[in-house]
Formats: C-alpha cells, sequence, structure tokens
C-alpha cells in the first residue's frame, strides 16, 4: 500500500519530537508498504528543523521519506503560529495535485494535532482515489476550549468545529490515540464502525542498546549512588500540563529519606521550578537537560523510581497516551502516576503506584511507600510494566492494527 501521512510536526530521530509519524512510518516500511511524511518546515515541537531548500524540500530521514513545506518561524501560542498552520494548510491545498500525481497514495492519514488539515487531506485522497484515515491526538477544538478559555463562537474555534465535523463525516476511518473519545465523536456524527484505538508506545529493539550518558548527568547519578540515595526521575517538557510543581513541593517533604530528584528535560517552566525549589530549601533535586532519544534507555535504566503527572483538568474524561509512561514501563521501573483519566496504564499494568493529580502528599507518600518496600516486590512492579508495554504498545503490533481492514 502507498500511505501518505500528513503531520504538520512530524518529527524524527534526527529531528526530535514528535516521533509518532516516523515510528509508524518505519514499521510500514520494514512490511513492505511505500510511506512518505508530509510536514512543515517548521514546527515548535522539533530540537532542530530541517534544512528546508526552495518551496517543496524533499528528504530522508532513517530511510523514512519526508515532504517538508517551507513555513514560517515562530514562538508560543502566538498568531505567527496560527498563521504558519494557515501557510502549510495552504500549501496542502494548492498542491494537492501534484501529490496525489507524484505520489499515488492508496491512503491518505491527516494526523496534525489541530484538525484543519483533514480539508487538503480529502482533497488529495478525492483526486488519488484513496481512503481517508483521521488520526486524533487531542480533541480539538475541545482542547483549546477546555485548556485556554476559547469561546464556542470565537471564529478560530469554530473553523476548527467545521473541520472537526467534516472529518468524523468523511474520512473512512477515525483512529485516536485516547481510548474513550467514541461517545465524543458519535455525537458530532461519526459512524461508530470507523472508529479504531491506536495509542503510543516503544519500539523494543531500540531499548537492546546500550548508550553513554552525557557526564553531567552520570555525575549527579553517580554522586547519588555514592550516598547511598535512591533516585526518583522524570523525564520530558518541563511545562505546566506536566504537574512538575507538586513533585517539587513533594521532594521538600521527604527531606528524611534517602532520595534524590532528578527532572531531565527543557521547557517553559524551568526557570520558575528552578525558584521554587530555591525558596522551599530543597537541596535533593536537580535539574539536566534533555538527553538523545537513544540514550534514554541508558538513562532510565539506572534510576530507580519515575514519576509521570498531569494537572486536574476535565479533558483528560477521554483519557490520555503519555510517550513516557511506555518508556518507564520499558525501563523496568516502578512507576508514580499522579493523573485522573479514565484510563490508568500503571494500574493496568501493576507497575507503580498511582494517586490522585496535583497532591505533594500523595506523591511524598508513594515515594515513602517505595524506599521501604523490598527489592523483589519492586523488581516484580518493574517485570509487569515491562510486560505490559510489550503486549499492547509495542508499534511493530501498533503499526499493523492501524492499516488492518483499511
Amino acid at each position: 500500500m502507498r500511505i501518505m501521512l500528513i503531520n504538520h510536526y512530524a518529527g524524527g530521530p534526527h529531528l526530535g519530537m514528535e516521533h509518532r509519524p516516523f515510528l509508524l512510518a518505519r514499521e510500514w516500511i520494514r512490511a513492505g508498504h511505500e510511506v512518505v511524511i508530509v510536514a512543515a518546515g517548521y514546527a515548535h515541537t522539533r530540537t532542530r528543523q530541517p534544512d528546508v531548500q526552495g518551496r517543496i524540500h524533499e528528504a530522508s530521514h532513517d530511510g523514512v521519506p519526508y515532504l517538508f513545506f517551507r513555513t514560517p518561524s515562530y514562538s508560543g501560542n502566538s498568531l505567527k503560529r496560527v498563521w504558519n498552520m494557515g501557510v502549510f494548510i495552504r500549501k496542502l491545498w494548492s498542491h494537492a495535485r501534484y501529490m496525489a500525481e507524484k505520489f499515488r497514495p492508496e491512503a491518505v492519514i491527516a494526523s496534525s494535532t489541530y484538525p484543519l488539515d483533514i480539508w487538503p487531506a480529502h482533497r488529495i485522497a478525492r483526486m488519488s482515489g484513496a481512503r481517508l484515515v483521521f488520526e486524533v491526538h487531542d480533541l480539538w477544538p475541545l482542547s483549546p476550549m477546555e485548556l485556554g478559555g476559547y469561546s464556542a463562537r470565537h471564529p478560530y474555534i469554530r473553523l476548527l468545529q467545521k473541520a472537526e465535523d467534516f472529518a468524523y463525516h468523511h474520512a473512512d476511518r477515525v483512529v485516536s490515540l485516547l481510548p474513550c473519545t467514541l461517545p465524543h465523536m458519535t455525537s458530532h456524527g461519526m459512524e461508530p464502525e470507523k472508529f479504531r484505538y491506536v495509542p503510543n508506545g516503544v519500539l523494543p529493539d531500540e531499548w537492546d542498546a546500550a548508550g553513554i550518558l552525557p557526564g553531567e548527568h552520570q555525575h549527579i547519578i553517580d554522586t547519588s549512588r555514592a550516598e547511598g540515595k535512591k533516585i526518583v526521575g522524570y523525564t520530558g517538557a518541563l511545562g505546566v500540563a506536566n504537574a512538575l510543581e507538586p513533585l517539587i513541593e513533594a521532594s521538600a517533604l521527604v527531606k528524611d529519606q534517602p532520595v534524590v530528584f532528578l527532572l531531565v528535560g527543557q521547557g517553559p517552566e524551568k526557570d520558575r521550578l528552578m525558584d521554587l525549589a530555591g525558596n522551599l530549601g530543597v537541596h535533593n533535586l536537580f535539574f539536566a537537560p534533555n538527553v538523545p532519544k537513544q540514550q534514554l534507555p541508558a538513562l532510565l535504566e539506572q534510576i530507580d523510581f519515575l514519576y509521570v503527572g498531569f494537572r486536574k483538568q476535565a479533558l483528560y474524561r477521554f483519557g490520555v497516551s503519555p510517550n513516557k509512561i511506555f518508556d518507564y514501563m520499558m525501563a523496568g521501573k516502578p512507576v508514580i502516576q499522579a493523573i485522573e483519566a479514565c484510563n490508568n496504564p500503571v494500574a493496568e499494568a501493576g507497575c507503580g503506584i498511582s494517586i490522585p493529580a496535583d497532591n505533594p502528599i500523595a506523591i511524598a507518600e508513594a515515594i515513602r511507600r517505595l524506599c521501604a518496600a523490598p527489592a523483589e516486590e519492586l523488581a516484580a512492579m518493574g517485570k509487569a510494566g515491562r510486560s505490559y508495554v510489550m503486549a499492547y504498545h509495542d508499534y511493530r503490533k501498533l503499526a499493523e492494527h492501524f492499516l488492518e481492514g483499511l
């Protein structure tokens, strides 16, 4: 099958997030399909931008073909970001015939976080006689309405709503990363049989290679070990949604425990979080930069307990599928999950402790429980997590499930 995957923010090993389009595409190629990823030349999610030469730039990253449209840069959630989206959608629309004739796709997947790409994707699919797939990462426009406080009458929200409704009516299949979205989708006109749940996951072969950590990270780990302390770790974005403020407050509550906290990542909240730690007089907490994805297994292997949290938010009633949970499980480490959602991967796997969101006292108590647990119990949690993720979140299986019956 010839597959065109449209994702504004698509990244890869050499570009950074987001990784899902690349991981799915690579598995499809390994299975004998032809794939091209279509993406914007600039996306804030990436750590490195592609070198786009001309209006359209074709490239290959680790054997996966990409087609980049040149788009303007931006920062934050500004009007420039909206302009960036508009330029990308306009170029998709105006080059629809070119892409239909050049790539002759048999399946066109509209996969950007926002739903506006469904219109050009539908146009390309019609021109090439392809099946149309709408992949939902987050529910838009519901997400900017509930998280950003936008009114349903806002012109941009109305436009997003028209795109979402169009997608549910015209797509041959709707793939959701979130498990509990079916009622919402059917309420907007989708036929239930179109629905397929395909969450995020991991590639097991990425966890076989040993990596060497940067000196800064290894020094923190080695020093903590020499002092006989256990390490509570977090990896990923340092943003408001990741609920790191309660974790830092919890670190101040467990000063009597032989633990240190290692937060690995970058983000807009980093300075504020560092100030909070200083104001609380916390000396058992360290910040370190991101590590490349290929070094993540080497990092997680040396951490004792891993934390993932989201702020308390009604939007999570539709579910969550954070990559870091599955990375943590693959590392075979106990997980502290501070998320309130319709699904609970940690409880389902039996690989850690689930606690309420936004609750420093509950985080501190979870850390005390893990510190006091026998080594055999901790090992059993880690083994359960790894078994669970291999059974339900292996990208080799997810990629196959995505295309079944298409």
